[in-house]
């Protein structure tokens, strides 16, 4: 099939991209280079059925794709990411609402088969029940939160309305290879990245807070399933473990997979305000309309990460 893959060199669209290209799909990886890397899908560039293009959803760049491309599916995984960011950026944020129309007005004319667009857990905010479930209370918070959960409701209208089929995938705390790791990044990586350079993982409070942490790799198998299925289509689906994790045992699991136990101890710093204390994704909906289950343990996940970060760490050291 023909692929247009949003965001496609970020942390998961490149990883997407890469399962998609390996199954003889053609992709077309479409990104503004924000916050995604040309160096995630360098590996692919080389590959008759991947092409990137630098461009953005919000812009005209997405019409002019459409117009020289008949796409048969669209992964719509092009945002503004992280929470930081987000909040420090709060109308590009917003600005991705256009992205999402665009996305859904071309695919409509352009007679795509299927959009899946990636949505947060953040929909939840602080969250009312636990676990989280889709047919539940959402909660959110900060503007990235209200532009996902919009983004799901027009996903839903346009299925209802137009027969354009779409599925939302409600990501919880994905983790693996090619995950960015700083001040706008995300808790594993930066625990990875402190414990690789022999400092202590820095925890903000008592460390209690919960998280469903999910490996990457189970996180693109959920997503192909759902481009798959018929059961998925104008529906919401948190895509997590089902496992609370704190980020205390996070801290601590990643140590225990770098094997450094007995060099380094977690430290704690002063709590962040309006943190979200807990997290953790219902997965029945996900069992029964994709008859799948995340199944990678932590450590194991968090092993593979980390080999990779190695490798990376060495390449880097050698390109300079």
């Amino acid at each position: 099939m023909n692929v247009l893959v949003t965001g496609g060199a970020g942390f998961i669209g490149s990883n997407l991209c890469e399962e998609l290209v390996s199954n003889g799909h053609n992709i077309v990886c479409l990104d503004n280079l924000s916050t995604g890397k040309e160096t995630n899908v360098f590996s692919l560039k080389e590959k008759r059925n991947f092409r990137l293009v630098k461009g953005d959803c919000n812009s005209d760049d997405l019409k002019r794709l459409f117009k020289n491309n008949e796409f048969d599916m669209v992964f719509h995984y092009a945002a503004v990411v992280g929470v930081k960011r987000t909040i420090e950026n709060p109308l590009l944020v917003m600005n991705d609402l256009v992205g999402i129309k665009n996305i859904l007005e071309l695919s409509r004319k352009g007679d795509v088969k299927k959009v899946v667009f990636a949505s947060s857990s953040e929909v939840y905010g602080e969250p009312v029940e636990l676990p989280e479930k889709e047919e539940g209370i959402v909660n959110p918070k900060i503007n990235y939160a209200v532009v996902k959960l919009a983004g799901e409701k027009y996903m839903s209208s346009y299925y209802s309305t137009y027969g354009l089929r779409t599925t939302s995938l409600r990501f919880f705390n994905v983790y693996g290879p090619k995950q960015i790791s700083s001040a706008y990044g995300f808790v594993a990586g930066i625990f990875i990245e402190q414990v690789l350079k022999g400092k202590s993982p820095t925890i903000f409070g008592d460390g209690m807070q919960t998280r469903d942490f999910t490996f990457i790799e189970d996180n693109i198998e959920a997503s192909l399933i759902a481009m798959e299925k018929k059961a998925s289509d104008g529906e919401s689906i948190n895509i997590g473990t089902g496992k609370a994790t704190t980020i205390l045992e996070l801290a601590n699991t990643v140590i225990k997979a770098a094997g450094k136990e007995k060099k380094i101890k977690p430290v704690f710093l002063e709590p962040r305000p309006k943190d979200i204390l807990h997290r953790c994704a219902s997965v029945e909906k996900m069992r029964m309309l994709l008859d799948y289950g995340a199944e990678t343990e932590l450590l194991e996940g968090l092993k593979k990460t980390i080999s990779w970060y190695e490798k990376a760490e060495k390449l880097e050291g050698r390109d300079k």
